[in-house]
Parts: structure tokens; sequence; C-alpha cells
């Protein structure tokens, strides 16, 4: 299995600077700030947002290959991760939460099939794995 890297570029104090990721081989490349992460305001991303994108699509393909294993071919999933950053109470900040809002168009699946069937994703997911730390709760709806 391949590994990959992504890159984050910080100048200046923490307030007042700005930074610039590139995640993979130059795959993107955009502006993170102060004010994107803790005033949820500007133009720039920040570290959570990406990690709601990493988590949906792994997520995304992680339900859409259950689902298939099960015998129910999904025309689309789509998954919206809400990451939630917060005072930790030890110092710093965490993310002591994500929930993972899903929706599919697969035909042949009744609601309570396909409710489990999230909940298997969530259980096998990776990158849903690598935060075992925090609470991950899926809304799974089916179109």
């Amino acid at each position: 299995m391949p590994t990959y890297s992504s890159t984050a570029i910080w100048r200046g104090n923490l307030p007042d600077g700005n930074g610039e990721m590139t995640v993979g081989e130059n795959r993107y490349t955009g502006p993170y700030s102060f004010a994107s992460r803790f005033e949820a305001s500007g133009d720039a991303t920040n570290p959570e947002e990406l990690v709601g994108a990493a988590h949906a699509g792994c997520f995304s393909m992680a339900f859409s290959l259950i689902l298939s294993d099960a015998g129910f071919e999904p025309n689309s999933i789509e998954t919206t991760a809400e990451v939630s950053l917060k005072e930790d109470p030890n110092g710093g900040f965490h993310i002591p939460e994500i929930t993972l809002h899903t929706k599919g168009d697969v035909p042949g699946i009744d609601a309570e099939t396909f409710k489990e069937k999230a909940a298997e994703a969530k259980a096998g997911c990776p990158v849903s794995k690598l935060y075992q730390g925090a609470t991950i709760k899926v809304q799974a709806k089916l179109s």
C-alpha cells in the first residue's frame, strides 16, 4: 500500500500569521488561517475542514463497498462531515465529535438496512478508526 504526504507552511505568529497547505503531490494548494479556524470567517480553509473532507470521502467509499458487497449497488453516496473543534479542559483544543450526515440513492434497499450498513461503514472506515478518541456519529438517510 502507498504512503501519502501533504505539506503545511505557517508564517508568523498564530493570530496574525497565515499559512498554505498542499494536499498530495500538488493536487490542491490553498491558504489556511487563524480566522478560518477560530472565527469561521475569511476565504481560507482550516485543518478541521480538511479532516472533514478526508473523513467524508473515506466513509462514502467504505459505505459504497459495504452496500455493494451486500448486493445493493449504490447510484450515489453523499456524505457531509461536521467536525467540532472545542476547547480542551486540559488545555488547548481538541476534536471531541464528528457527525457524518450521509444520504444515498441505493435501489432495492430499505431504510433500516441502509442505516445498519452505514454503521458498518463507520466502523470499517480507516479514517473513522484513526479518530477513535472522538465520538463519531452517523445520520443515514435514504433518498
